[in-house]
């Protein structure tokens, strides 16, 4: 939820487009159209369809080597303390599921993080390009 609401943020900021040069209301739409288009090409980014970024979802552990290791490390370590093998195996293996899930999440994190990130950089890119763009078209963008 977080992500979905930082993603909105940049949004929310749009810009002021005066005609500084007297221009009529049509002629600054036709601008703002023509320099938009121009932007998206030039920024690889369109403010209209952004980029999604991925959705949180709970970790998965299946039938992975982490129980597995878990599960192994849990029996040498039950034999050598007091030879209950099994229950230290069952702990090694909840442990092993554990820490796979939370890296698991970890990297569901960064990967969000990314995409907020380049989501950013592609909108800021975009509002340079099409500043410069009315900009040289006698409007003043603020």
């Amino acid at each position: 939820m977080l992500a979905s609401l930082l993603a909105t943020v940049p949004l929310f900021a749009q810009t002021m487009v005066y005609p500084a040069k007297g221009q009529s209301p049509e002629q600054q739409q036709k601008d703002e159209a023509e320099c938009h288009a121009w932007a998206v090409q030039q920024s690889g980014y369109d403010p209209a369809k952004p980029p999604s970024v991925p959705k949180a979802t709970s970790p998965r552990v299946t039938g992975s080597g982490a129980r597995v290791r878990g599960a192994v490390g849990g029996a040498i370590v039950g034999e050598i303390a007091d030879g209950d093998t099994g229950d230290a195996a069952l702990a090694g293996a909840a442990l092993g599921g554990m820490r796979e899930r939370r890296r698991q999440r970890m990297e569901q994190q960064e990967s969000q993080n990314s995409a907020i990130q380049q989501q950013k950089a592609g909108l800021s890119s975009y509002n340079k390009a099409k500043a410069a763009c009315l900009e040289g078209r006698g409007y003043s963008v603020k």
